[in-house]
């Protein structure tokens, strides 16, 4: 069972009937994001191409407390009328095909998602009126393969991969919708993000957890010593909801959002089986395609216009994660 968690600080915005879009809104960041909203008594019109059984949207009975409209963010048309429908005050764009081998394996798919569903949002953003605000989810794979320990939000967006290039598009759109339509438009840039409802077993923490619950070997895509900033998810929605309720000082502005937990792969294994106390039996099959050996964002920008910053740690979390993945694994 969950441990009871307190509200998340500095998240009121005064959401209460407020309509709003949540796009990707049943995968992992954005479920979080509408569990939330909804506990903000929001009205949350989720839009996505699907709702696995094992998400959170559906563990936390999202279905009946949100409106669902299952559709593509390439299908232009049918964003244009949902958007008439709802007329939203805040959109959350999330939505993206986000799992980096499969970008590579689907680059046509990743580039029409990433880059022509953003267009398809903002185009249909730009018919409503009295828009207050969109939070425009981009990555720290946007900067690409910067030679330097962290990354700055005026650090140039040089993507080279599928994926890479796509977040670097989804970036660069955005800021031209800003410029050009004076749409109220603000970006985070997210490091690694992990928690409840990542059904990715590809990433590392979810992978391990899984290969203990199922005592099977886990299977290490990388070297090992790759190093991100890991973020755990209820501080990424903390922080989306920041650049909302400060929209008059972060529109046409992108920010960082990292870590003060910058780990190689190895590192999280040791924090894992000291804390679940559990040992993770690894292969190492240094395959993986395009990787960064190293990113980390710097988010001081963050901290000092929004007074954010990172409030959980991997240690503090991991034992909720585990009850998660023991209840969606059928342990």
């Amino acid at each position: 069972m969950e441990r009871s968690k307190p509200p998340m600080e500095n998240m009121e915005i005064a959401l209460a009937n407020k309509a709003i879009i949540v796009t990707g809104g049943t995968g992992f960041i954005g479920s979080n994001l509408v569990t939330e909203l909804v506990r903000q008594k929001a009205r949350v019109i989720v839009i996505d191409i699907e709702n696995d059984p094992n998400s959170l949207f559906s563990i936390n009975k999202l279905e009946g407390k949100a409106i669902f409209r299952k559709t593509d963010i390439r299908n232009g048309k049918e964003l244009l009328r949902i958007f008439k429908e709802y007329t939203p005050d805040y959109i959350f764009h999330i939505a993206a095909i986000t799992i980096v081998p499969y970008a590579y394996a689907n680059p046509l798919e990743t580039f029409e998602s990433n880059l022509i569903g953003t267009v398809n949002v903002l185009e249909a953003a730009r018919k409503v009126k009295n828009l207050k605000a969109i939070v425009v989810a981009s990555s720290d794979k946007s900067y690409g393969k910067l030679k330097k320990k962290k990354y700055l939000e005026d650090d140039a967006l040089r993507g080279d991969h599928p994926y890479d290039v796509s977040k670097s598009c989804t970036d660069l759109i955005s800021q031209s919708y800003f410029v050009t339509y004076n749409l109220p438009i603000t970006i985070s840039r997210f490091g690694n993000v992990y928690g409840e409802g990542d059904l990715n077993f590809s990433r590392i923490i979810p992978g391990a957890i899984k290969s203990i619950i199922e005592n099977k070997t886990l299977e290490i895509r990388s070297n090992g010593e790759y190093v991100r900033d890991y973020l755990y998810v209820r501080d990424v929605i903390e922080g989306y909801l920041q650049l909302a309720q400060n929209i008059k000082k972060t529109k046409g502005e992108a920010f960082n959002f990292g870590s003060s937990e910058t780990l190689s792969v190895f590192e999280v294994l040791k924090i894992v089986e000291k804390t679940l106390k559990k040992k993770v039996f690894c292969k190492v099959l240094d395959t993986a395609v395009n990787e960064i050996p190293y990113q980390s964002l710097d988010y001081t920008k963050a901290k000092k216009q929004l007074g954010w910053k990172p409030k959980f740690t991997i240690e503090k979390v991991l034992p909720d994660i585990f009850d998660y993945y023991k209840k969606i694994l059928k342990v």
